[in-house]
């Protein structure tokens, strides 16, 4: 069976143009780790919806945003520079990565203990404890994950996915048993950053004592990894800005409606966002000359694939939210609107394209374009129009996205 199976996939290679045998091997491991971390996900997301009110829930995630814009200071892309190196053999950048992440990581923690003393002034009793919880995790945190970027590098994917497999199921565990004892939300984001934080050190030591990275590494590496985490600052902030302005314009109960209605568009893009994973290591061995004889042919397969998957989603969606989540039955009509935001899919293959030839300038270009639009749109449209505001915020982002990356790409 195995035998022909590969058979199978070495034939189909001239009608997709691509390593199908690559693709498997590597894809099926992406892939049955981000089902698994989906399922964890989706047990959690029942356990909120039927143990927490929808403002008490609201205020978990508004948390958790502020968590999530705090490590705009740890150079989070930092990992995908230590991927081209590793790829070209250069791993020494594992370690220097890892300092480097970890020293700029402690203006996060320097911004979360200020934020804790502004909200205590202002006589918040749900923010402070979270934030100086955060001060003391989340620099250690963020570096440690500097080990993906080096088993990415390296192409190993089975690896990778038991990490995050093992971390989600940790994690997830650990929030599911705090929310069963306590509905206090200072204890469950406490469960969250302490089960994550212990989980990506503990892998990072496993990383560099199993592998033994060599001392191999260029320069340009660390200068390439801050550029990119600057590119990606806006970005990142864009992230994160749509749900604290619902949270403040709108309240925590309409930000657990979104957060309902985005979760599963979200994790339905990570899974194809593994596409991007596995062709990054390919396309930094190739020249551009190669990327830009072949690269068309592979959008349209993703454009067509896209589709499939959004009016499949449209379908399904109303029933799944009944069976499931019957307290956020107002989400569906959001949801499957979010869901086509999967437009964007098949020209994010060329911002990897970009990436892994190190193309500064058209990084930046796409990056702070599409940051600065979405978050324009948001201060614009979330005070209008509340969540829809949000949505077609995300739409017309990523409209621009795609059709700015074309641009970009055929300027090269």
């Amino acid at each position: 069976m195995i035998k022909w199976f590969y058979r199978l996939l070495r034939w189909s290679q001239k009608y997709t143009g691509t390593d199908n045998v690559y693709l498997a091997r590597g894809g099926i491991w992406l892939t049955l780790g981000q089902v698994i971390a989906l399922g964890a996900s989706f047990l959690l997301a029942i356990a909120f919806a039927n143990l927490l009110d929808p403002v008490t829930y609201g205020n978990y995630k508004y948390i958790l945003s502020l968590l999530g814009m705090l490590g705009i200071f740890s150079l989070i892309d930092m990992r995908t520079a230590v991927a081209q190196a590793v790829a070209s053999g250069l791993e020494g950048s594992f370690y220097s990565g890892f300092i480097t992440q970890l020293k700029w990581g402690t203006l996060g923690s320097l911004a979360a203990a200020c934020l804790a003393v502004y909200y205590w002034l202002q006589g918040n009793e749900i923010l402070p404890i979270p934030l100086l919880i955060s001060a003391v995790f989340l620099p250690l945190m963020q570096a440690s994950q500097i080990c993906g970027g080096f088993l990415m590098g390296k192409k190993l994917f089975g690896i990778w996915t038991k990490y995050n497999v093992v971390k989600q199921v940790i994690t997830a565990g650990a929030v599911a048993a705090a929310l069963f004892l306590t509905k206090n939300i200072v204890w469950l984001a406490a469960a969250y950053l302490v089960s994550a934080t212990s989980f990506n050190y503990f892998f990072y030591l496993f990383t560099k004592y199993k592998f033994k990275p060599n001392k191999k590494e260029s320069p340009e590496t660390l200068n390439y990894g801050k550029h990119l985490s600057l590119m990606g600052v806006i970005s990142f902030a864009a992230g994160y800005l749509d749900k604290i302005l619902l949270f403040t314009l709108a309240g925590p109960a309409k930000l657990a409606v979104y957060s309902f209605a985005f979760m599963f568009p979200e994790q339905i893009n990570n899974i194809l966002q593994n596409i991007n994973t596995l062709a990054f290591p390919k396309l930094a061995q190739k020249s551009q000359e190669e990327i830009k004889a072949n690269i068309m042919k592979k959008l349209w397969k993703l454009g067509l694939l896209a589709g499939i998957i959004i009016i499949a989603y449209i379908i399904i969606a109303p029933y799944f939210y009944k069976i499931f989540f019957p307290q956020y039955l107002s989400a569906v009509p959001y949801s499957q609107a979010l869901i086509f935001s999967l437009i964007s899919l098949p020209t994010s293959l060329l911002g990897t394209a970009f990436q892994a030839k190190m193309m500064k300038k058209e990084l930046y270009f796409l990056k702070f374009a599409t940051a600065s639009m979405r978050i324009i749109l948001f201060l614009v449209l979330i005070p209008l129009y509340g969540i829809w505001g949000v949505v077609a915020a995300y739409l017309v982002t990523e409209i621009f996205s795609s059709a700015f990356s074309l641009f970009l790409f055929k300027k090269i």
